[in-house]
């Protein structure tokens, strides 16, 4: 799994089999090692973070730093997802 950045214990991440056609622009944010069924975070045109889902049970403190953050480095993901995967698709 491409890791984008690590926070503190967490660590947020692309899944490298993302399908085709290839999902909106997102990300996985997991502790310790990426797993499948983690927190799920889509990331919107504007660069704004939208909850997918929570399967990791991030508490929600600690998930709204983590969005936070996200949304502060959205640019640098947006780059690096286009760097991977070579294209890319907005939820909204």
């Amino acid at each position: 799994m491409p890791q984008i950045f690590k926070l503190g214990s967490y660590n947020v991440y692309f899944w490298s089999n993302e399908s085709r056609p290839l999902e909106p622009v997102h990300v996985h944010v997991s502790q310790g090692s990426p797993a499948e069924n983690t927190t799920k975070i889509w990331i919107t045109r504007s660069g704004k973070c939208l909850l997918c889902n929570n399967k990791s049970q991030i508490p929600s403190k600690v998930l709204r730093n983590i969005m936070r953050i996200i949304e502060s480095r959205s640019c640098e993901i947006i780059e690096k997802w286009v760097s991977y995967f070579g294209e890319i698709r907005y939820f909204c």
